[in-house]
């Protein structure tokens, strides 16, 4: 598969010509700073079409890394002799490096393609495709005066793309792409997945937005019927698919003041293997954090994260508001989300609180920022009869060089809190600063 990928890239890199690389691409949210405060791609249909086209753009990080981390879990010795509880020791140095690539064809008038290759990550450190899609803005070869009235509020995606559960997908680090993002790293309990499906999006000229998808449910796809027994139903296990579904507005009052609010909530009643909370395949860019000496960089890839083990069945429910006037920038996120394991008869419950305050600068230009974030998760964990509480301060402060070039450096301080003392995260902290540069194209 690596193989093949690579031979596929190197063609196309090889057929395209530098006039077709840097062609402009209709309803597409750029690859650099214009990209920022991007959500869902705009309704304006202000590139003409004039044929077959051709974006090749790519993203790429290096991070370096300055933390520490400490625990109080009781020792626990396998028969190798080596404490399991024992974390990793840890110094000062350079990150893996991530890179993206992504390739964007315009097929025909309001028409779009979208492939995106992850081509060093923590998670998978050979190239990898992340998915792609197809995007509907027109339907001209329906010939339809009708069609294309409705088509001017509505936007169809079809194919294996991001959920759009929630807000904060459109602001998190996707590997090598961190320029949306202006802390290093996503939440505590990211909701971010890959999923095949299909997705409709109506956007009215207000600012009020609608939108509802189903998909398959699952990252890695499979046609194998499961044989595990659910013990809530009795029965053979199933794979159902997963409905999700957003409302809101976003307006732009003033050349100064805009305001969005949205609610999202997401459903799967039964699976194999849902990844909601569990779904990136490039990984944490806190490396090695809380983890043990027997770790690896890629079969270790979430560290700093929390993972609520809602594979089986999951419900989930986020309201994200966000607000920017002049330099200031304020975006919320609340969420409460339900789920277990097929070994669980009952839900468990986790919910999650993040506050991003931020200042761009200079007027006009907001080519420096200053901000901050909180993020608190409170879970109910299988085996644990207390809830577990994780809570995270980060300060960030970024320079975007030109609006191809990002630099940024953040301080972060992580706890955990009633972990089991099994449980490697038992009095658990880390602290401490990255610096991370990115270009994105």
């Amino acid at each position: 598969m690596k193989t093949l990928i690579n031979k596929i890239t190197v063609a196309v890199l090889v057929l395209l010509s530098s006039s077709a690389i840097g062609q402009k691409i209709q309803y597409f949210r750029p690859n650099d700073k214009a990209g920022l405060n991007v959500f869902e791609t705009s309704k304006k249909d202000t590139v003409p079409f004039n044929g077959l086209a051709v974006k090749v753009g790519g993203f790429f990080s290096q991070d370096f890394q300055a933390l520490k981390h400490e625990n109080n879990a009781i020792p626990k010795i396998g028969a190798d002799g080596v404490n399991a509880n024992k974390l990793m020791a840890l110094k000062n140095g350079f990150n893996l490096a991530m890179a993206n690539l992504t390739i964007d064809a315009q097929l025909s008038d309001g028409i779009r393609l979208n492939l995106t290759t992850y081509l060093s990550s923590r998670h998978h450190e050979e190239a990898w495709v992340k998915g792609g899609y197809i995007q509907f803005d027109k339907l001209l070869f329906l010939k339809s005066d009708l069609v294309n009235s409705l088509m001017e509020n509505i936007t169809l995606k079809v194919g294996d793309f991001d959920v759009d559960y929630g807000d904060a997908h459109y602001r998190r680090t996707d590997g090598g792409n961190t320029f949306y993002n202006p802390f290093i790293e996503n939440y505590i309990m990211p909701a971010f997945a890959t999923e095949i499906g299909g997705e409709i999006l109506y956007q009215s000229r207000g600012g009020f937005l609608l939108s509802g998808g189903m998909t398959n449910g699952q990252l890695n796809p499979t046609v194998v019927d499961p044989s595990a027994i659910d013990p809530k139903t009795g029965k053979a296990n199933v794979t159902a698919p997963a409905f999700y579904g957003k409302v809101g507005v976003d307006r732009q009052f003033t050349n100064d003041l805009r305001f969005r609010l949205t609610g999202s909530a997401y459903t799967n009643k039964s699976n194999t293997s849902n990844t909601l909370f569990n779904g990136d395949r490039t990984g944490s860019h806190y490396f090695y954090i809380m983890e043990n000496t027997t770790a690896t960089t890629d079969g270790n890839a979430f560290s700093g994260r929390f993972n609520p083990g809602f594979s089986q069945q999951v419900n989930a429910a986020v309201i994200n508001p966000f607000l920017k006037y002049k330099g200031l920038e304020i975006f919320g996120t609340y969420e409460v989300a339900k789920g277990r394991t097929i070994k669980e008869t009952s839900m468990r419950k986790a919910t999650q609180g993040v506050v991003d305050l931020l200042y761009r600068f200079p007027a006009e230009k907001e080519n420096f920022w200053i901000g901050g974030r909180y993020n608190t998760v409170k879970a109910a964990m299988a085996g644990n009869p207390n809830d577990v509480t994780v809570n995270r301060m980060v300060g960030s402060f970024g320079w975007f060089m030109t609006k191809n070039v990002m630099a940024k450096i953040v301080y972060v301080d992580q706890e955990y809190k009633n972990f089991l003392p099994t449980d490697i995260r038992s009095g658990g902290k880390f602290h401490g600063l990255m610096i991370e540069a990115s270009v994105g194209f």
